[in-house]
């Protein structure tokens, strides 16, 4: 593939130049005469760089699938513009339940579960938390693992079934807009105000490895933020500084926050 050094350089920058590798060689290997090519479960963050090797291929299309539409963690497969069949995506949907008198188990009990047994983050997707349970997106291969091996989260007994993925209704995100000022556009200034915490705790919060920029760990409390980056904060979700609206007559900048509830 053309470009593919170029590309690999310019991702290891934002330490994604192992992904970036990665999803060359699928791309690669399509060109080659396979049909399509379907990658791991990537973040968000991930799109980018398959539309980027995707234009370094013109033979080639980016599709992408969670199993369900609005899905955050997804695959990308690579298909070959000649190829007109279905593309196989390989992934199941798992519907872990317990007893609902049990209402405290978070997301984190599950995600923690799951790494608990030994399984790689990059074999599941998305966890949809429901007052009884949980859907797990996930590639077809782990199934009957976790049916005989996924028995216990927090010491509560669940169990696990395969259900269709046309069970699973469309994501609605609550969206809430905080239209502020900010002193710059420094990443801890923004999550302050997106977030509703004092700017120290936002710096402590970088500088702890908490805070996402656009999926990847934040590098510093000093980073600049731009229109359309997306900032997750462990423990407070995520939320997009959505516009740049404009300077103040005192040089304060004008933004307009989207904060996902």
């Amino acid at each position: 593939m053309k470009n593919r050094d170029r590309i690999i350089r310019y991702y290891k920058g934002t330490d994604n130049g192992e992904l970036a590798a990665r999803l060359i060689d699928l791309a690669e290997n399509t060109e080659k005469g396979r049909p399509y090519a379907v990658s791991e479960f990537v973040s968000p963050g991930a799109v980018q760089i398959g539309e980027t090797i995707q234009a370094s291929a013109p033979g080639l299309v980016l599709k992408v699938s969670g199993g369900y539409q609005g899905a955050e963690r997804v695959r990308l497969a690579f298909v070959r513009d000649d190829y007109a069949g279905p593309v196989d995506f390989g992934i199941v949907a798992c519907r872990v339940s317990w007893d609902a008198r049990y209402r405290l188990l978070s997301h984190r009990d599950v995600l923690g579960s799951l790494m608990g047994l030994g399984i790689d983050r990059s074999r599941f997707g998305d966890i949809i938390m429901h007052d009884d349970g949980a859907v797990i997106l996930a590639e077809a291969a782990l199934l009957q693992y976790l049916k005989q091996n996924f028995l216990k989260i927090a010491m509560v007994h669940v169990t696990v079934e395969e259900i269709p993925l046309s069970d699973i209704a469309p994501k609605e995100e609550k969206i809430k807009e905080i239209k502020t000022t900010v002193a710059s556009l420094r990443l801890d200034a923004i999550a302050s105000s997106g977030f509703g915490i004092s700017r120290t705790k936002a710096a402590e919060a970088i500088k702890g490895e908490r805070v996402q920029l656009n999926w990847q760990p934040a590098k510093s409390p000093s980073q600049e933020v731009r229109e359309g980056d997306v900032i997750s904060l462990r423990g407070k979700g995520r939320m997009e500084l959505a516009e740049i609206t404009g300077t103040s007559r005192k040089g304060r900048i004008g933004v307009l926050l989207k904060r996902y509830i």
